[in-house]
């Protein structure tokens, strides 16, 4: 959904002629990517829709603030976890993130556009990213950072809503994801069918009670299992409460998590010249 913006700030919006012209100064180039996967009933399937608006809210800010700063093509589709059995939803694996995304970096590479900065919406994409960031910077020591949106945006939610409502909120198919979307694209959520928060379920082989995917508990001890989402959550909803989620958390959000990154823009290319 890359929109036509003032400055310019997606690379596919912007002219061969233009590209030409405008690359020549080496700007900060941000590479969001999501996943496509269950997001609950009420959410859109696209959470990289989310990653691609917040670096294009930060790019128009950090440009704005005298940071000459893009937005590459989107890449939606994250690294394969938990979610394989949601109908409709397209991962791919690690291994195959990880070579995209090398061979993303090496095309810009190419052609002198060093700056780069990852901005991350997908939990199955971290390892990818680190493996790719960390091969480059042993190969040529140049460092590729990303920015974990959700990571940031759990540590944000307290002093948005409260520690105690934080707590309630937070999770898959909540928070940050849901109240971002009721912000950012309110007319691609479903608020007829929010569902009602649930605890999550109990592991149907050891009968533990799920922590968390992947994660289960014995007597106080996090045990690891093997378990898919939908054994855990509740139709594509962890622990959070989705019916606490607002558009003007979002609106709050969307603010600090923008004016993080382009804060950080600054002061990356403060640190790695053109």
């Amino acid at each position: 959904m890359a929109a036509k913006t003032e400055p310019l700030v997606h690379m596919g919006t912007i002219t061969g002629g233009e590209a030409r012209e405008l690359l020549k100064s080496n700007p900060v180039i941000l590479l969001p990517m999501g996943s496509h996967e269950d997001q609950g009933p009420h959410a859109p399937m696209g959470d990289y829709l989310l990653a691609e608006k917040i670096a294009e809210l930060a790019a128009i800010r950090a440009s704005k603030a005298g940071v000459r700063t893009l937005v590459a093509p989107v890449l939606p589709y994250g690294g394969a976890d938990w979610f394989g059995p949601m109908v409709g939803g397209i991962a791919i694996s690690q291994a195959t993130l990880t070579q995209v995304i090398s061979e993303m970096v090496d095309s810009l590479h190419r052609n002198g556009l060093t700056r780069l900065v990852v901005i991350n919406g997908h939990g199955g994409n971290v390892g990818p990213i680190a493996e790719v960031a960390r091969e480059l910077y042993l190969r040529e020591r140049i460092v590729l950072p990303s920015l974990y949106l959700w990571r940031i945006a759990y540590g944000l939610l307290p002093g948005i809503v409260g520690a105690e409502t934080s707590a309630k909120v937070s999770g898959h198919g909540a928070d940050p994801l849901t109240s971002l979307g009721l912000h950012l694209f309110p007319e691609l959520m479903r608020t007829d069918l929010v569902p009602a928060g649930k605890p999550l379920k109990r592991d149907p082989v050891l009968d533990l009670p799920f922590t968390g995917l992947g994660t289960a508990s014995f007597e106080g001890a996090e045990v690891g299992v093997p378990h898919e989402y939908d054994e855990v959550y509740h139709q594509g909803v962890g622990k959070g409460d989705p019916k606490l989620c607002s558009p003007e958390t979002g609106a709050k959000l969307a603010e600090k998590l923008s004016d993080i990154v382009s804060r950080f823009v600054a002061h990356f290319a403060g640190k790695v010249p053109a």
